[in-house]
């Protein structure tokens, strides 16, 4: 049966507890499949059947006693933008009246002190409340002091009352009880020295003038309202990185159509809408530019420093800058179709879920609350059984009622996550789900395609070998140009290059790891690998030379016409500059690594041991890698499949985690479960880094709040008091805030991950050089064993002229050329300008001479 998912924004929770009740509350709706509470984000997720609708969810919710409104969706009318600023005035409503509690709360509070505990540190109280003739004004002034914070934190009192009449005590139930008790207690003992006075009872009226608890109940509430103002704005720095992607919209965008400008509202931008976009601007939406160029400031989406050059049909995406250039861009997405609202939406969701490590906490903030007030019950009652007087009994029950922090359980793990997936979206890593987050930090074995992956994936032609060059180049041509494998453009390119103009082809064909055929001039012509035409005529003739080309780590590409072989290709694919240290970081993690290729065993072992990858296989089908990923799981190890989420989907989805690289804006998200927006092997060892960092901060969260709660509450509860350790209830009230205010700024520290190659997680002197993902190739070329050491090269941005290039094909060569070289960390040419744009560490002779043996002459490197 089809489902829905449902998005909900809960109102009146206050812990975990609530979130606990809520879901119980939920669940019993018929056709409710599975429900998430998160309480940092005040956000509830349901999967139901297709015959659920919103309003039945909402009105269980509300008869849980809290409160449920469906988040707005919207496309290209800028709902959710008017949505979103909803929420930011309401949230800044609710900061607002934050932040006055808070300071009502610690002004009179500070008076109450002074009133009731200031003679005791040697202040001075004027004469009205001094002496036992005037206890009774004493005692009256506190009540009058505490009123007030009393009555700004009614909420506690109001919310937590609600919930013990629905049978779901909560957190501000524990604060009312709390609270309540010794403000009762206080209003008993005025009344009580009232009575004293009155009838000659001195001895009464000073006992219970010197027990009030006034200072108690005020302080409780103020700390309560100092910890949640604390939490509210550690949660919010936790949030920081959605807000900060979706701030990277402009709210306006320049329209160009009928030859003239029009400044309109971003969210009225259609498809097909022509924007201009200056220096300075931002890409308003995703789109294709149709004229000019321009340097894009890519890095909010992408994480990559360094800007690209964008010319016609070049995809740009929305949120980027424009650095240099103008750009006239035909918009293709809109509103949520962006890459930007994808991205952020991704995050939210992926900080939203839940993650399984989260369950134990549920289980026990279900029972949590119950379980306190029957602990604070028995403490009254034990304390007054051992004759104990009635203040200090009521003393213990009051501190373990105020100590108790369910607030730290609840927030243990969605902080960490969402901290965890906001800090990965920074760095160009996105986890699909908390699930997925949480999963990658058990992986044992990587299994990475090749190409794409280990290597570049922008194979050249190296050789050519034929009796008739030209023809062949033109029978390759016309075949391989109906194809979209890396392979195919490599050669058209080359063709092009040469001046070859293709032939019309039929019938063209492909076989999944063999090659492709087409009828040419009426005749049949195959390119492919040995495997597909090592039967053909005048393949022996070839195979020596195909041999020697895959020691080389090339691999070799027949053609053949009418069943005979009449040439021969070589292409080369370079290892990525990260792949080498990537592979070593992983291996430092003590992960495996395996790499899987269709290529021939010759081809893959060279391509390999350029990696330092022991374990490959060769010659193998789509089908084969979900096979072999299958064969690992199935001897116990934790599999992270990484491929270019498109043709390795099999292989992605049987792996425990799947992570898609070089996703870039289409977000392959459909089979992976981790996508890296940039095509560095470096981020997908970032990717499993960040999951131990984070479910290690989360087990630092939980191992706090349940340790804080066992210690506490019996310290609270008096069972230390043989060795002189009794807690007054103030001092619990700051215990609790405390507790909370630590869990949520222990998470924080995640938003310090460093992407650098296992930054102090490892002593390797390789590592200490503090190697980035810009400069693995430093580490390709020097950090074989620990004990090797590196000075790390800085890059040097250069521009280098160049002359001799023609057309796109020429400018491509040259940013081929330089790509190549070791340590280049971005590489942009340009043919209409001349110029290239070279960041890395090679010198301006490597520069010049892979120029020149690319066909063309340098003028000048500045």
């Amino acid at each position: 049966m089809s489902g829905k998912k449902y998005e909900f924004d809960i109102t009146g929770m206050s812990c975990a507890a609530c979130a606990a009740h809520i879901e119980k509350g939920v669940k019993k709706v018929n056709g409710v499949r599975s429900v998430a509470v998160n309480v940092l984000r005040a956000a509830m997720t349901v999967e139901c059947d297709a015959t659920v609708a919103a309003e039945e969810i909402v009105r269980a919710v509300e008869h849980a006693g809290y409160g449920a409104r469906e988040k707005q969706r919207a496309g290209e009318s800028g709902t959710r933008r008017n949505g979103e600023a909803k929420e930011g005035t309401a949230g800044k409503i609710a900061a607002r009246d934050r932040w006055i509690r808070l300071w009502v709360s610690v002004a009179f509070l500070a008076l109450l002190m002074y009133v009731s505990m200031g003679h005791m540190a040697g202040l001075p109280l004027p004469p009205f409340l001094r002496g036992t003739e005037n206890l009774l004004v004493f005692a009256f002034t506190q009540f009058l002091l505490c009123l007030p914070i009393v009555l700004i934190n009614a909420k506690f009192f109001t919310n937590g009352t609600k919930a013990i009449l629905r049978g779901a005590p909560n957190m501000d139930t524990l604060i009312a009880l709390g609270a309540g008790a010794a403000l009762l207690y206080g209003i008993a003992a005025i009344f009580a020295i009232g009575y004293g006075l009155g009838h000659g009872n001195t001895a009464l009226a000073q006992r219970f003038g010197h027990d009030l608890y006034f200072e108690s109940a005020g302080t409780i509430l103020t700390l309560i309202s100092v910890g949640k103002f604390l939490e509210e704005r550690s949660k919010g720095k936790a949030s920081d990185a959605v807000e900060k992607l979706l701030a990277l919209r402009p709210d306006t965008a320049i329209v160009w159509e009928n030859g003239g400008e029009r400044e309109v509202s971003a969210s009225e931008l259609r498809v097909g809408d022509v924007v201009l976009v200056r220096p300075g601007m931002s890409v308003p939406a995703d789109g294709v530019v149709v004229r000019g160029r321009a340097s894009v400031d890519e890095s909010a989406i992408t994480g990559e420093s360094v800007p690209a050059e964008k010319g016609e049909n070049d995809k740009v995406t929305g949120g980027t800058v424009s650095r240099e250039g103008v750009l006239y861009a035909r918009v293709t997405a809109v509103g949520e179709d962006t890459a930007l609202n994808k991205i952020a939406r991704l995050v939210e969701e992926a900080g939203g879920s839940k993650a399984p490590i989260a369950r134990l906490a549920d289980r026990v903030s279900a029972y949590f609350v119950p379980t306190v007030l029957g602990i604070a019950v028995l403490t009254f009652i034990v304390w007054i059984c051992v004759r104990r007087d009635f203040a200090f009994a009521l003393g213990m029950a009051i501190s373990v009622l105020v100590i108790s922090c369910p607030c730290a359980l609840g927030l243990a793990t969605p902080t960490a996550i969402m901290v965890g997936t906001g800090k990965g979206a920074t760095l160009g890593v996105l986890y699909k789900t908390a699930e997925s987050l949480e999963r990658a930090h058990k992986v044992t074995a990587a299994v990475l395609d090749k190409t794409g992956t280990v290597t570049a994936g922008m194979p050249s032609v190296t050789d050519v070998v034929a009796d008739d060059e030209q023809y062949a180049l033109r029978l390759i041509y016309s075949l391989e140009r109906n194809s979209e494998h890396p392979f195919a453009a490599a050669l058209c390119e080359y063709a092009a290059q040469k001046g070859i103009v293709p032939d019309e082809s039929a019938d063209f064909t492909a076989t999944a790891g063999g090659g492709v055929s087409a009828v040419i001039g009426g005749v049949r012509v195959v390119a492919g690998n040995k495997k597909l035409c090592g039967e053909y005529e005048g393949f022996e003739r070839f195979s020596e030379q195909a041999d020697k080309f895959a020691s080389e780590g090339k691999t070799p590409l027949f053609l053949a016409e009418n069943g005979k072989v009449v040439a021969l290709f070589a292409l080369a694919d370079e290892v990525k500059a990260d792949s080498r240290a990537a592979v070593w970081a992983l291996k430092k993690a003590g992960i495996s690594v395996y790499m899987l290729t269709g290529d021939n065993a010759v081809v893959a072992k060279a391509i390999a041991e350029k990696a330092e990858i022991e374990a490959f296989r060769a010659e193998v089908l789509p089908q084969d890698k979900e096979k072999f990923v299958r064969e690992l799981r199935e001897k116990g190890e934790c599999v992270a499949m990484v491929g270019d989420g498109i043709n390795d989907a099999p292989a992605l989805a049987a792996a425990d985690v799947g992570i898609a690289i070089g996703a870039g804006t289409d977000i392959a998200i459909e089979t992976a479960d981790i996508v890296l927006m940039q095509s560095r092997l470096s981020d997908a060892e970032v990717a499993l880094r960040l999951s131990r960092k984070t479910v290690k901060n989360i087990k630092e969260n939980l191992f706090w709040a349940f340790f804080y709660n066992l210690l506490c509450i019996p310290l609270a509860a008096g069972a230390f008091v043989w060795a002189g350790l009794k807690l007054n209830p103030m001092w619990a009230a700051a215990a609790m805030s405390v507790s909370s205010v630590f869990v949520v700024l222990n998470a924080l520290r995640l938003r310090f991950f460093k992407a650098g190659f296992g930054q102090s997680e490892t002593q390797g002197s390789a590592v200490q050089c503090g190697l980035s993902c810009r400069l693995a190739q430093a580490c390709a070329d020097g950090c074989v064993t620990e004990n090797t050491n590196i000075k790390e090269k800085e890059n040097m941005e250069k521009t280098i002229r160049i002359t001799g290039m023609s057309c796109g094909h020429c400018s491509a060569r040259v940013q081929k050329a330089l790509l190549a070289l070791a340590g280049t960390d971005k590489a942009e040419v340009s043919h209409e300008s001349g110029v290239a744009k070279y960041v890395g560490t090679a010198s301006d002779e490597q520069i010049a001479k892979a120029v020149e043996d690319a066909g063309y002459e340098v003028t000048e490197i500045q």
